[in-house]
């Protein structure tokens, strides 16, 4: 239930530059969390999931026997605010006291999709300084989105972001990608090498690929 004047998005939100504690909706214990937050957030969210659920029923009717993958945008910015502000912008119903992408996996089960992830290179994110200024943690949007899809038994694939020509980086995207250590023997289904480039084709580069 709500009210005819919740019938519109917050006015304290801020702009796009805008940092969360800059806000009333977005900083901690701001409108985000109260009576009128919770309702839109979880009206935009349903919002996005609905349509979700309606594209992957036509994909399917189209694409008869065919694995369909849905590619899942990584926002890790201001993961670490209470808030998680950029999740919520874009209709991740995310914040730290509630689960926004078990349901999103969940839809995904429903039509047999698999999950597309950009996460192998999570190490080189958390070395760059403007992502720790934004609150950003890679690595635990990362593990929160991986054990959703797995905890359904939904396939998940992934796919670098950045330029990678190191053996180091190389060893990092693998273990990533299949966990030598994982209990239960969890790994990947797939995985597509992004940003093919002159740099990569040069000798060195190429043979250590």
């Amino acid at each position: 239930r709500g009210h005819s004047f919740w019938a519109r998005g917050p006015d304290n939100a801020g702009s796009y530059n805008s940092q969360p504690h800059e806000t009333g909706f977005f900083c901690d214990g701001g409108g985000y969390d109260g009576y009128y937050g919770r309702f839109f957030l979880n009206w935009y969210s349903q919002v996005l999931l609905n349509h979700g659920d309606r594209v992957l029923s036509l994909a399917k009717l189209a694409f008869d026997g065919t694995c369909i993958t849905a590619k899942l945008p990584g926002i890790h910015w201001w993961y670490k605010a209470a808030s998680h502000a950029a999740e919520l912008t874009a209709g991740y119903y995310n914040p730290c006291n509630r689960d926004g992408y078990t349901a999103i996996a969940t839809m995904l089960q429903k039509h047999g999709a698999a999950l597309s992830f950009s996460c192998a290179e999570h190490h080189i994110l958390e070395q760059q300084d403007h992502l720790r200024e934004a609150l950003a943690d890679p690595r635990g949007l990362v593990w929160q989105v991986l054990n959703a899809a797995w905890d359904v038994s939904i396939p998940i694939a992934s796919e670098n972001a950045f330029l990678c020509h190191d053996r180091v980086g190389y060893n990092k995207i693998l273990d990533n990608v299949k966990p030598v250590n994982d209990p239960d023997g969890r790994h990947f289904s797939s995985f597509t090498y992004h940003r093919l480039s002159p740099l990569l084709m040069e000798r060195q580069n190429f043979m250590e690929f």
